[in-house]
């Protein structure tokens, strides 16, 4: 059974930093697309950033959503493990966090094949 399992979501003040980390189990996901989402109060579920491989070895290519470009870090730890190092964090960043993973290229939410449960994340004015 696939299982993709957030941690490190919580409170902080606008301008801090946080790190979510998202663990796979169930297979292996070397080929896939691996990432987070978020959705706030009342707003659909948008992209944030994803690592999308590269077809060589463990290369993998990171992507982001434009609000978040140059303040977000995503990372793939391991073929299983993808992580989000979120700084200079805005109280617009509020939201629950998914992680999602996908066959493909994980650019929409409707065609992502695993989530996560999600972790919120609070950010404070």
């Amino acid at each position: 059974q696939v299982q993709l399992v957030e941690s490190g979501g919580g409170l902080v003040q606008a301008g801090g930093s946080l790190r979510l980390s998202c663990a796979a189990s169930g297979r292996t996901f070397s080929s896939y697309a691996m990432g987070w989402f978020r959705q706030a109060p009342g707003k659909e579920r948008e992209f944030v950033g994803a690592t999308r491989w590269s077809g060589v070895g463990n290369t993998y290519y990171a992507d982001y959503a434009d609000s978040v470009k140059g303040r977000f870090t995503i990372s793939r730890d391991n073929k299983n493990t993808v992580s989000l190092q979120m700084n200079s964090l805005k109280p617009e960043d509020t939201a629950v966090y998914y992680c999602a993973a996908d066959h493909d290229s994980l650019g929409t939410p409707d065609l992502v094949d695993y989530w996560g449960k999600g972790t919120l994340v609070t950010v404070s004015s």
